[in-house]
Parts: structure tokens; sequence; C-alpha cells
């Protein structure tokens, strides 16, 4: 009986992540990312724009590596998604990780509304958060690491520039680990807009939302968060309540690389009247003004940046290890 249950079981977890009626077969997981999700291990989702837009290669290159690693080294499998000739691909090998890198810019930068043309055209796209949120969802992948997420951007009320991210986040059903909201953004009108959009925003270890390269942002935010485990369970009884919203976990920076956060700050207040003096809006917006700050800054951002996206991953891995206890312990019958 014991041993019928757990087939039972396991067939049900099989049939979760790969149901036919899900857009998932439009979809290529790598083998290593299938085994974990059909054995109910823990994976995380990592976006891909940081490695075509956030930076130069190789560098790119190393940093998808290295954040991989640390995936891996705290006990989860990595899944950086991407689409390559066309394909949404869920899980990279080496090789089409330095096909992205080496692409960078020239790969475009893919959000929702970009899905489809990509595809169509047989084209390569950096996924950023909202379309890596799709894709974990479409396959059962119930969490992703980035740097930051997207938000309103400055004088938002009237150009309406709001991030995709933060619809996405009102829509799919993944938690999304961040060092918050890049300053760069109008920081207290997008966790406004998350409010409206039914987004549940928790800070980790903190009462205080972070500002990207600044532990804190002078935004408190509704909920804390203190563990590994208290972030899974949250993250749990938000799919098991099937309330249908992703949800923000938002890590600080760690604090020997928060020093800096000055510096940067004045660099990003320059870079923010270089764009609007040249007129740069849109998505365009985001990859000039890091460009710029890590330029005014002598590189000083974009060793932040990375630091930020590393302990992300850390955090994340132990998320998804914790959630996937909590849903092994489920699928044996155990209490909570």
């Amino acid at each position: 009986m014991v041993s019928s249950s757990s087939a039972l079981s396991r067939l049900s977890c099989i049939s979760r992540h790969f149901n036919p009626s899900h857009a998932s077969k439009s979809v290529k997981i790598s083998p290593e990312v299938s085994e974990a999700l059909s054995n109910g291990r823990a994976v995380v989702a990592l976006e891909s724009t940081i490695i075509s837009h956030g930076m130069p290669y190789p560098k790119n290159l190393e940093t998808a590596k290295e954040v991989e690693a640390v995936v891996r080294e705290n006990g989860a499998v990595p899944a950086t998604i991407a689409i390559l000739d066309g394909t949404p691909c869920v899980g990279l090998t080496i090789k089409e990780l330095e096909k992205l890198a080496k692409l960078g810019p020239r790969a475009q930068k893919t959000a929702r509304r970009d899905i489809a043309h990509v595809v169509a055209t047989r084209g390569n796209g950096a996924t950023t958060v909202s379309a890596t949120m799709i894709f974990a969802h479409m396959v059962g992948i119930p969490l992703f690491v980035t740097g930051g997420i997207g938000g309103v951007h400055q004088h938002g009320e009237n150009t309406m520039d709001i991030s995709s991210d933060l619809t996405e986040l009102g829509r799919t059903p993944v938690a999304v680990i961040s060092a918050g909201v890049k300053s760069i953004l109008d920081i207290p009108r997008t966790l406004e807009y998350l409010e409206t959009q039914g987004v549940c925003v928790a800070a980790y270890k903190t009462n205080e939302f972070p500002a990207f390269f600044t532990e804190a942002s002078g935004c408190k935010v509704p909920c804390r968060v203190d563990t590994p485990d208290d972030c899974a369970r949250l993250i749990d009884a938000n799919l098991k309540l099937q309330l249908g919203t992703g949800m923000v976990i938002a890590v600080p920076i760690p604090k020997e690389h928060s020093a800096s956060g000055s510096l940067i700050e004045s660099a990003i207040q320059t870079a923010l009247r270089e764009a609007r003096d040249k007129n740069i809006t849109g998505n365009a917006a985001t990859p000039f003004l890091l460009a710029r700050v890590n330029e005014l800054t002598g590189g000083a951002s974009l060793t932040s940046n990375i630091a930020l996206v590393k302990n992300n991953a850390l955090v994340g891995a132990e998320i998804a290890v914790a959630l996937s206890q909590i849903r092994e312990c489920c699928r044996k019958g155990g209490f909570e």
C-alpha cells in the first residue's frame, strides 16, 4: 500500500510538470531540470537578460556560470531560461550559455509582449523577469532568482512607463527573489502598484524594502521573513490557496557591498539626468542607466551587482530546498 501511494505521488508530480494541456510541449527542458522536476527536487529558475544586457563578454559568461554554481552548491538545480533560435529553453548547457553571452545585446530583451515574435521569427531572446516567470510557471518551477525587478519609472505618473514585471507578478504564481528595486526607479510608486496587483511583498531579515545597491529604501514592507523555511511556507501557502499571483521576496545586498551605496546613488542621479536629456525611455532606459552608472563608479556598481545576484542565488536555493522538503512532507502525509 505504501509503495502504491508512493507511485501515485510520483505520477502526480510528473503529471503536474509535464501535463500535455500546458504549453510546456513548446518548451525545451534540459535533462537535468526535467529529472529534478519529475523527482520533486529543488529547482531555481534564472533569467538571462543579465547575461545579454547586464555586462560585457566574457564577464557575463563567467558570472552566469558562477551564479549557477552557487545554486548547485546550496542543494538546488539551476534552470537558466532563454529563447534560442526560436525555442524557449529552460536549463541551458554551457554551450548555450556561451552563445547567449557572445550574442550580448544582439539577443532581444524579451518580456511577455515579445515572446511570440521572438519564437515566430526563430530569434534569440534574453528573458526579463516577466518572460522568465511565464516559462518557469509553464514547466512547474515555483521560484526564480534575479538581481532586481523592474518597476514604475521616475515620472511614471505622466509617462505610464511601468515595467511588465509588475503586471506579471499580479497574474503568474511564481516567487521572485531579488534585491528589491533599483533606485533609478520610483520605489514608493512601485510598491503601491504591486499592492494594487495583489502581490505579496516580503523582505528577508528586515522590515524595510531594499533598494538594490543599498540595504534600505525608506519604505516599509507589509511582510517580513527571517529564514528560508519562512519563505518556503509563504510560497507554499500562496500556491495552495491558488491566489494566482506571484510574490516578491526582497533580499538586501550584503553589508560588505553596500558601503559604496552613496557613490552609486550619486552616479544614478547623474545617469538619470543624462537619460532625460537624451530622451532614452522604455526598455532601453535600464541598460543605458546601468552601463552609465558602472562607468561613473569605475566599476563599483558592477561589482556590487554581481555580489547581490550571487547572494540572491544562495538565498533562493535555500528557499527552493526548504519548499521541496515541505512538499515531500505533504506527499508522504506528514504534518507541517
